[in-house]
């Protein structure tokens, strides 16, 4: 029988939502969306979007560690940006300057909003741990 193994930053977020950041299944983890919250849960760098994508990648990279995983192993993204065709360049060049030559699926939505006033990106992933590190 496979056993998950789950994963929280424990922020005050995740017991009051109900949610784990991540949660392994057998060979696949999966990355609930990751914003810009500090280490004590806080909401960080509302509007800026250069501060917030760099927080949400420390946070995401937090998970990987977490699982011994690396970017390359990324195999699915979804990212959620507020005003998208105001900020896809940037969205797009933060992924790359992130990812290098690592190529995951990926979808990119344009939304309304997020949860936190001033949030403008989140991003979730999963991740394939027989792929090579």
């Amino acid at each position: 029988m496979a056993t998950n193994d789950v994963f929280n930053h424990n922020v005050p977020a995740e017991s009051d939502f109900g949610y784990s950041q991540a949660i392994r299944s057998g060979h696949l983890i999966h990355v609930s969306g990751q914003l810009s919250l500090d280490e004590t849960g806080e909401f960080r760098y509302a509007g800026d979007f250069a501060a917030q994508l760099e927080q949400t990648y420390i946070n995401l990279d937090k998970v990987l560690d977490h699982y011994g995983v690396t970017r390359d192993q990324v195999i699915s993204q979804t990212l959620y940006v507020v005003n998208l065709l105001q900020r896809a360049a940037a969205t797009a060049e933060g992924n790359l300057a992130y990812f290098g030559d690592h190529r995951p699926v990926s979808t990119v939505l344009g939304v309304t909003e997020l949860t936190f006033p001033g949030q403008v990106i989140e991003i979730s992933f999963v991740v394939d741990t027989k792929l090579p590190a």
